[in-house]
């Protein structure tokens, strides 16, 4: 008589318990998460094994879910800003713009050079940082230390420059609806520049402890490959698609923000294994250090918000302790919200984990009527399903950090 063994990590709950019941033979249900330092956050694996091969892998969703999107109807636009902050928590910069451009896209109001500017920089230093800490953490995944205390140090050195101009570290809020909350401090400029100088040097010793070790290759190459047809039918955007040798970058081929005056190249894998991911992230890094010194050698002069759109972008504060009219202006944008047209509105941004996008319906006013958030993560960890049957269970923990999510994007 065939009997069924279970092997339980965390709480099984009653999906566990049913996988467990229609099992054969000696295959075994191993539910991983969500609460296991293997999946990255909150992620749950319900697992069907024949001994140490994995059969089905069902990836289960929602631990972190918040309602952001129910949450946006209910706040006007710049009031949900923080809240897009922890969507990819590792790169809220990118996110506030990305939001921000989907609602400006909604008016007609021009963003000054100087502003499109701060916004490429910034994100560009948030596509480092996320990818610094992906790198640092897939190295771990794989059996490597050292490589992250290299990427952790560089990315503690990026948060520092975060804090001189946002006043946060983490959960930045920087970006506002026609502008940025303010301008670059003095002498902050030198400072990224100095920062972005001497990175290379730190790149290249976690290149020389990983890219050509034996062991970090053996643990990738091969590992979690990912065909062209199944990267597009599965939504993949980001490093992950371009790893399967799929060239697109929203920055090239929908440029936003001025990205089109610079000059960068897109890196693109060939076989979509566990080891392209990698280095497509290591290239990547290089070529946001290219487009930042692009950015301030040519940094331009102005205003850092649009000084048109009187009723979308409050004032500078010192206009509003000297002005009644800008007072007004301060007050209205406050307590009823920017005033965007009727309308709705598609737009994605090239973030570090892929294509974020914001679908926001209008009905005008200072308050979204419907808002709904194409998360990248959600979609890039879609393809699980798909990729873990025919690996081992020691290969999980490999896949899942070359595909480098995070839940409160996923979730959200």
């Amino acid at each position: 008589m065939s009997t069924t063994k279970e092997i339980s990590i965390g709480d099984i709950g009653s999906r566990g318990a049913e996988a467990s019941t229609k099992l054969d033979g000696d295959k075994m249900a191993l539910n991983v998460g969500p609460s296991h330092p293997t999946t990255h956050g909150v992620l749950r694996l319900i697992m069907e094994l024949d001994g140490d091969l994995i059969q089905k892998c069902e990836p289960v969703l929602g631990y972190l879910h918040r309602g952001d999107e129910k949450i946006a109807e209910n706040m006007t636009y710049n009031q949900f800003v923080p809240y897009t902050d922890r969507l990819d928590y590792l790169a809220p910069l990118a996110n506030n713009v990305a939001y921000a451009l989907t609602v400006e896209k909604l008016t007609n109001i021009e963003i000054p050079p100087r502003c499109q500017a701060i916004r490429v920089l910034v994100c560009e230093m948030a596509r480092i940082s996320s990818h610094l800490l992906g790198m640092g953490v897939f190295g771990m995944d794989a059996g490597a230390w050292t490589p992250f205390m290299y990427t952790f140090t560089e990315r503690e050195k990026l948060y520092t420059l975060f804090e001189e101009l946002t006043g946060a570290r983490f959960t930045t809020s920087y970006t506002r609806i026609g502008g940025v909350a303010r301008d670059v401090p003095d002498g902050w400029l030198g400072r990224v520049e100095s920062f972005v100088d001497q990175l290379p040097k730190a790149i290249g010793e976690v290149e020389k402890l990983l890219t050509r070790n034996r062991i970090f290759l053996d643990r990738t190459e091969g590992i979690g490959e990912i065909s062209k047809e199944d990267a597009l039918a599965y939504g993949l955007t980001g490093p992950n698609l371009r790893a399967c040798g799929i060239d697109l970058d929203l920055r090239k081929d929908k440029p936003y923000s001025g990205y089109e005056q610079y000059d960068f190249d897109v890196p693109i894998g060939t076989r979509g294994d566990c080891y392209d991911r990698y280095l497509v992230r290591i290239e990547e890094v290089l070529q946001s250090i290219r487009i930042i010194k692009q950015v301030i050698k040519d940094f331009p002069t102005g205003a850092w918000y649009a000084e048109d759109a009187k009723k979308i972008f409050a004032p500078p504060k010192e206009k509003i302790l000297s002005s009644m009219e800008e007072l007004i202006q301060n007050f209205m944008i406050v307590t009823e919200g920017p005033q965007i047209p009727a309308g709705e509105v598609y737009f994605e941004a090239e973030n570090p984990k892929g294509a974020l996008g914001f679908y926001v319906v209008s009905k005008g006013g200072g308050v979204p009527y419907r808002m709904k958030i194409r998360a990248p993560s959600f979609c890039n960890l879609s393809i699980l399903e798909k990729l873990a049957p025919g690996h081992f269970l020691s290969d999980i923990t490999v896949i899942l950090g070359s595909l480098d999510f995070v839940m409160g994007e996923c979730d959200r």
